[in-house]
Formats: C-alpha cells, sequence, structure tokens
C-alpha cells in the first residue's frame, strides 16, 4: 500500500475515474452484476475473492440467484481511495469474462435521519438499543456490520412545518435522480426544495412527510 492509497477521494474523482460500472454512494463504491442463473452468479463471487486476495483488498458481497452486488471501501480511511478504483477495475473485468452485465439504475442507499432539538440527549440511546457504534462523526451513529442504513441526528427548529421525528435519505447515482424525483412527484408528492440541488432536493408525501434524494455532486 502506497501513501496515495491513504488519500480519501470524493464523488467527482471516483467520476473521473471512469468506471462505468460503479457509483460512489456515501463512503462505498457500488456494483450491480446480472448473471445468468446462480451458479454463474457464484463463479463471479469466486473469481471476485480471488482478485480480492491477491490485491489483499476485500469487498463486501451480496449473492442472489442471478445477481451479484459489490460493495467496496478502505475502512482504515473511512471512506474511498485508490485501492477501491484499482479493484473496481480488475472485477469489471472478471465479470465481463464471465458473461454478467453490470447494471446501475437500481443502486442506491437508504439512510433514516431524526430531527431532534438536542441530538446528545437522544444518540446514546439509538446506538445502544440498535447495536450500533457511535462512530467518529458527531451526528451520526453505524451499524457496526455494514447491515442496516446510517441514522444521522438533524437539528429541529420550530418553523410552522408538518411536524415530523423521521426522515428518509435516499442515495442514488446522479444520473438516477431525476427519473426518482419525477416518479415519486408523480404519485402525489409535492417538491419542497432544490436550491441545493443535485446534492439534496426535498420531496413530501400528501400529508407533507418529508424525503430527500441525495448525490455525491455539489459536495465538493
Amino acid at each position: 500500500m502506497t501513501g496515495g492509497d491513504r488519500v480519501l477521494l470524493t464523488g467527482r474523482d471516483v467520476d473521473g475515474e471512469g468506471l462505468a460500472d460503479w457509483r460512489p454512494l456515501f463512503a462505498e463504491l457500488r456494483a450491480r452484476f446480472r448473471t445468468a442463473d446462480f451458479a454463474s452468479a457464484l463463479e463471479l463471487v469466486n473469481r471476485i475473492g480471488a482478485v480480492a486476495e491477491e490485491a489483499d483488498h476485500h469487498p463486501d458481497l451480496g449473492l442472489a440467484w442471478g445477481r451479484v452486488d459489490v460493495r467496496l471501501s478502505s475502512h482504515d480511511v473511512g471512506g474511498l481511495t485508490q485501492r477501491d478504483v484499482r479493484l473496481a477495475r480488475v472485477i469489471s473485468t472478471v465479470a465481463a469474462e464471465v458473461g454478467a452485465t453490470a447494471v446501475t439504475d437500481g443502486l442506491a442507499t437508504v439512510e433514516l435521519a431524526l430531527d431532534t432539538p438536542d441530538l446528545a440527549a437522544v444518540r446514546p440511546f439509538w446506538a445502544a438499543v440498535l447495536g450500533y457504534e457511535l462512530g467518529s462523526d458527531p451526528v451520526e451513529i453505524v451499524d457496526p456490520t455494514g447491515t442496516h442504513p446510517t441514522i444521522w441526528f438533524q437539528e429541529s427548529t420550530d418553523d410552522g412545518e408538518v411536524p415530523q421525528r423521521w426522515h428518509l435519505d435516499v442515495r442514488v447515482p446522479p444520473e438516477v435522480a431525476g427519473e426518482r424525483i419525477g416518479a415519486a412527484l408523480a404519485a402525489g408528492g409535492t417538491l419542497v426544495g432544490d436550491d441545493r440541488a443535485p446534492a439534496v432536493v426535498v420531496l413530501a408525501d400528501a400529508q407533507g412527510n418529508k424525503a430527500c434524494v441525495t448525490t455525491w455532486q455539489g459536495r465538493d
């Protein structure tokens, strides 16, 4: 591992690497590969395992019938580095060799946000009851297994909005955001605010409950 392998990459950095099969979602680089059947998906998992061992850098893998999900991150530095970029390229090559096809339109990560006037008063409770860790970010708690959504705490204000404790943040690839927002509006939602787009677009359902569609863009 070189010194450069400890340098965190932004979403813009990763986007500039030309990784057609992959999308940066928060601190992870994600890909989904479709295969002909379960046996070919398992073959791809085994091939990925071999190249990961060779690189001494290990992704999280999800195996299902005809599908392999791959999540890359440099956990020692808390984000994406050139180690992830290099392994992503190798995995894409391996996937092509076994006839797998990358699909990106279904890639997304959901976070939960709890609106609160005093995050310090409730953050330890939610970490304890969910078996989460406080982590280094003072406004988040995280699942140590990486299985369940990150929860972050947002300072609430008394500005006449519809009372709401929880709201969803959905992180999607930039090219998916417009379609996702359009579908939500067509399903009866309303646009609350897009002044921070493309980083954040705030939507609400017919009763005023809000959700945010977010991307990496506009954050660098």
